[in-house]
């Protein structure tokens, strides 16, 4: 049966428009995306068998666009459709990331940093860049390394702080594995950080280690 069989308020972009994307599986909210099934399939059977293939939702829309073209029924066109919005999303959760934007309260950088690092397959290290009243001047990812390690250099992060006449700095990274928990290599690199800006009297005010669950203060942990 074709989805166009289907009572009306069953069919996935119906259903969303009546009842709210909430109230769609992942299945159906994927089958939009998709428009049409195969042969033999709905829209809704080719996403039930894309999610199985890709291990779930998370994975498949983390996954890179390599994998992601091995998805069955994943053509050029869906797999350009769907990387856009998985962007689009991520720009909407990043946008307060603007500058003048107050950081006074630590969840505020705890979500800003969350929306831009979590599930990125290889590790990144960013930091936030805040004038004297804690606002933001600018947002910069410097580093970038493999899926478990990114070489972090004190030095290219004194000189950007100075560049951006920055009185304060909020660190950041993620975790490839989804796992927050800061390592002994976290502990040490911000030593040194806070050792290399303190020199110039730029305060670390925060380092955020990012998982899949959320985010890991080093700041709470009474580690700065």
């Amino acid at each position: 049966m074709a989805i166009t069989d289907w009572p009306t308020d069953e069919r996935p972009r119906e259903k969303l428009l009546a009842r709210g994307a909430e109230a769609l599986s992942d299945a159906e909210l994927l089958a939009i995306f998709l428009r049409t099934g195969q042969q033999g399939m709905t829209a809704v059977d080719l996403a039930r068998k894309q999610l199985t293939a890709g291990g779930g939702l998370r994975s498949l829309l983390d996954s890179s666009p390599e994998v992601m073209a091995r998805l069955p029924g994943m053509g050029t066109a869906r797999r350009a459709l769907l990387l856009a919005a998985l962007e689009l999303g991520r720009r909407y959760l990043a946008a307060p990331l603007e500058r003048g934007l107050p950081l006074d309260n630590p969840d505020k950088a705890g979500q800003l940093l969350t929306a831009r690092l979590r599930g990125l397959p290889y590790e990144v290290f960013a930091c936030l860049f805040l004038d004297n009243k804690h606002r933001l001047i600018a947002y910069e990812q410097l580093f970038q390394g493999t899926i478990d390690a990114a070489a972090v250099y004190p030095r290219e992060v004194l000189r950007r702080a100075m560049e951006h006449n920055a009185a304060a700095v909020i660190l950041a990274h993620n975790h490839p594995s989804g796992v927050a928990e800061p390592s002994r290599s976290d502990h040490a690199i911000t030593r040194r950080l806070v050792e290399a800006l303190g020199l110039v009297d730029i305060r670390v005010l925060d380092h955020l280690v990012i998982g899949d669950g959320g985010w890991v203060s080093l700041a709470a942990r009474g580690a700065l």
